[in-house]
């Protein structure tokens, strides 16, 4: 059923994204879908290598233009989206600037932009205090381990106080422990700020934890293989733990989508 589009962040009709060869025929990454986003709603996506999930997530950032179709955020184009600083984008590695600080690095979108911060933006020092990162403000990059950098960056993705947060792997190069850990934190974070957050993940367990609904992306032809829908599970305020039965039925149920793909 289609949704009011203002209860959506982001409304796709008949998409296509992809790139122009050199010849400049269209190459098709991901065909001709529809697909509804509620604001405040966390999505997942898998799938395999080249079914493109990332190509999605730029196409919503403005950093990508749809072949064909129509893609709608927050009542506006992407275009719109972005000179509003509406939409954030987190990726696999942390990027931090290396001579900069914890804190110096939180603030570079506003240092770099050259424009003041928005009046309901939180302190960039309250972003690493709701990161878990009190105290390590004054660290340089060098001096704080892969998940502390990977917070680092997400509280910098915060700082404009996006209504849309991508992250594109963004826990993929991390250990299943300190994953988890930031994992749980991104849950709290979430339910904190009722952001609607886009997550690409090759983790199965990753993607059913996370997220109210899984996307799963099949490749060659690229498209919406299948639209898992988790909210009835995790009706309750802490959701469904790792361990729980009804999650590790819908890991499985998952795992033979991608088989299928």
């Amino acid at each position: 059923m289609t949704q009011d589009r203002h209860s959506l962040a982001i409304a796709a009709r008949g998409l296509t994204l992809g790139y122009r060869s050199p010849a400049g025929d269209a190459v098709a990454v991901l065909n001709d879908f529809d697909l509804d986003v509620a604001r405040g709603e966390f999505l997942t996506i898998i799938g395999p290598s080249g079914c493109g999930k990332s190509t999605f997530l730029r196409a919503v950032a403005d950093l990508l233009q749809p072949l064909k179709g129509q893609l709608g955020v927050l009542d506006g184009s992407p275009a719109e989206a972005r000179q509003r600083r509406d939409v954030s984008f987190v990726f696999q590695d942390a990027t931090l600037l290396p001579w900069r600080t914890a804190l110096q690095n939180v603030m570079l979108p506003d240092d770099v932009g050259r424009r003041a911060p928005r009046q309901d933006a939180p302190p960039a020092m309250e972003l690493l205090e709701l990161m878990g990162l009190r105290g390590l403000e004054n660290r340089y990059p060098a001096q704080l381990s892969g998940g502390q950098r990977q917070r680092v960056a997400i509280a910098r993705a915060l700082l404009s106080r996006p209504r849309i947060l991508l992250m594109d792997e963004p826990f993929g190069a991390l250990d299943e422990i300190t994953r988890d850990r930031l994992n749980d934190e991104l849950l709290r974070l979430w339910r904190k700020t009722e952001t609607t957050i886009l997550f690409v993940t090759h983790s199965i367990m990753e993607a059913a934890y996370l997220g109210q609904r899984v996307m799963v992306l099949a490749a060659n032809p690229g498209r919406i293989h299948a639209l898992h829908d988790l909210r009835g599970l995790k009706a309750t305020e802490t959701g469904l733990r790792r361990e729980d039965p009804q999650l590790i039925a819908e890991m499985a149920d998952l795992r033979r989508e991608l088989e299928r793909c």
